[in-house]
């Protein structure tokens, strides 16, 4: 018996060691709850994790002179269609607006097989929606690499200079800024080069006013300092040619309450900040962007060339630039496809509308309303097969009279992820990340909508009686869907039921291997 009981107390001793243990853990998580340190320490050890913003891989835009990709790959290749009817009873529990009506289409993003529809083939007012349509326009016209340039020449009479606008609406008033599509191309860094090229002290070597005024002599300057090249004139003008774009600059089918709050307004070939006073700034855009750039090219111009004794007339008028007539200085913007992401991710109507002219452009249409519109329908044709389901009035989705179909808003963003023309691909860098930026920044954060938080990327739309939303996700099997959603007839005080009734139907899409 004696010889038992040591193995016996040492275990016992364990045991009291081990009970002592738990009692003080327990005194110190009653302490640590009453101060809220558990709180902490869990969210030290097992910190929430934060997603970010990215584009996958497999779904990059192309850059220049890489191979173009074959198309999206869904992450899984195996992954299983989902059952339709399943879709529709997740679908059909969530799509309730409380007014109005939501439309709506999901597609297989490899197949193009439809899922569900409701009414889908009907066209709806889509808003915003309408931007990818715009996209898919300039980026398969345009194409992607393309960039836009801003230049100055020599004008028809001595002393004269036109700025000539290439369709970039997102210069800068300063100086260029090469890591930044807003501001890309800087009205004063075009100012400096030209002044260079004028001094002479540019690398092209004798001032372009050369040819007008052979003599190399030298004047002195108005203010008895540096002296001025004789083949400069003591006095510059600078014209605006801006007659890339034609037609009216206003669309009539634009409400005027929407250019009053500064959601459009008159559209040229050249502006500054996408046609707004700064960057990103709010309320009403100025009423004549293309001489507002313009004038902070003269004003850094004038700046430039007071050393050499120039003086820069304040008078700025229209007039296009002589034919053939020699370049003196340019900048470049962004990228087309740099700009698109720009229009989709904050939904700028001006970039958009300058984008649709643009594109009718470049497929040797006219830079107008009427231009941008037949180049829209003319991109359904090629992309889609039929331009059926789409009514347009503008390029931007402004306009209540634009219709669109979600089955074929959806259809473009199939195209865009897995479709045969790879230029498409760059329009998928522009949509918002659910929960995490541009349009979607605040979106998919709720109970019912949190699940699709970083795994949806779509467009938005939003207008007083709509609410719609295009894009794509990764269901829970791994398979790519596309879909598209469209609230029309909404009370505006009720506008966002309909809001989080689609956010919530695309969540739980997402989340749903929906496999029956």
């Amino acid at each position: 018996m004696t010889a038992q009981r040591g193995p016996r107390t040492l275990l016992g001793g364990v045991w009291v060691l081990a009970a002592a243990a738990v009692a003080v853990a327990v005194l110190v998580a009653v302490g640590m709850l009453s101060t809220g340190a558990a709180t902490d320490l869990r969210g030290a050890l097992f910190p929430r994790p934060t997603p970010t913003a990215t584009t996958p891989a497999w779904l990059a835009p192309p850059s220049s002179g890489a191979p173009a990709p074959s198309g999206a790959t869904p992450v899984s290749t195996a992954a299983p269609v989902p059952d339709q009817a399943t879709v529709a009873k997740e679908l059909d529990a969530r799509l309730v607006p409380g007014s109005g009506t939501i439309t709506g289409s999901v597609l297989d993003g490899m197949t193009g097989q439809p899922l569900y529809s409701r009414s889908g083939a009907q066209p709806s007012i889509p808003a915003s929606n309408l931007k990818l349509l715009t996209a898919s326009a300039v980026l398969t016209t345009l194409g992607p690499d393309a960039r836009l340039t801003t230049k100055v020449v020599r004008g028809a009479d001595p002393g004269t200079l036109v700025l000539v606008g290439g369709g970039d609406a997102m210069l800068g008033a300063g100086a260029s800024q090469p890591g930044s599509t807003m501001g890309r191309a800087g009205m004063a860094t075009l100012a400096a080069e030209t002044a260079a090229a004028l001094t002479g002290t540019h690398d092209a070597g004798a001032s372009p006013f050369a040819a007008s005024s052979p003599s190399a002599a030298s004047s002195p300057s108005a203010g008895g300092g540096a002296s001025r090249p004789a083949s400069l004139p003591a006095a510059i003008t600078v014209k605006l040619d801006d007659t890339l774009f034609t037609g009216p600059a206003l669309n009539p089918a634009w409400a005027p309450e929407d250019i009053d709050a500064g959601e459009m307004a008159p559209v040229y070939a050249l502006a500054l900040y996408a046609g707004r006073t700064g960057p990103g700034a709010g309320g009403p855009r100025p009423k004549d962007s293309a001489m507002d750039a313009a004038a902070a090219f003269r004003a850094e111009l004038a700046k430039d060339l007071s050393a050499a004794g120039v003086t820069v007339a304040d008078n700025i008028t229209r007039e296009a630039a002589p034919a053939g007539a020699p370049e003196v200085a340019s900048v470049q913007s962004a990228t087309v496809a740099e700009q698109v992401g720009y229009a989709l991710r904050e939904s700028d109507n001006y970039a958009a509308e300058v984008l649709g002219r643009l594109a009718s452009h470049a497929g040797g249409g006219p830079g107008s309303n009427d231009g941008a519109v037949a180049a829209l329908k003319d991109a359904a044709t090629r992309i889609l097969g039929s331009a059926a389901g789409f009514e347009l009035s503008d390029a931007c989705g402004l306009a209540i009279a634009d219709r669109a179909a979600p089955e074929a808003l959806a259809g473009l963003v199939r195209a865009m992820a897995s479709g045969p023309d790879a230029r498409l691909r760059a329009a998928l860098d522009g949509l918002p990340v659910a929960g995490l930026d541009g349009t979607l920044a605040t979106r998919f954060s709720g109970p019912t909508t949190g699940g699709g938080a970083g795994v949806v990327r779509a467009k938005t739309g939003t207008l007083n009686t709509v609410a719609s939303l295009s894009g794509y996700l990764v269901d829970a099997d791994g398979r790519l869907l596309v879909f598209s959603f469209v609230a029309n007839g909404l009370d505006p005080a009720a506008r966002q039921q309909a809001v989080s009734a689609i956010d919530a139907g695309v969540a739980a899409l997402a989340g749903c291997g929906c496999r029956g």
